[in-house]
């Protein structure tokens, strides 16, 4: 019998999370931490999303949901 986690589950309180979509590789949404809404994201991630996905979700004018 196999068990699944979802990927929030899967996340401790402070952790960041990326979803990228299966199909396409393209960045899909930033999970970020609970209380974490008004803080940059880290610059290890950051770094990720600019490197990979040409996105800088620490830019004021981006429009994060």
């Amino acid at each position: 019998m196999s068990s699944s986690i979802t990927f929030e589950n899967s996340l401790e309180k402070t952790d960041y999370g990326l979803i990228i979509c299966g199909k396409t590789g393209m960045l899909k949404g930033v999970f970020i931490p609970e209380g974490a809404d008004d803080d940059d994201i880290p610059e290890s991630v950051a770094e990720i999303c600019r490197e990979y996905f040409n996105i800088d979700p620490n830019d004021d004018t981006l429009t994060l949901h």
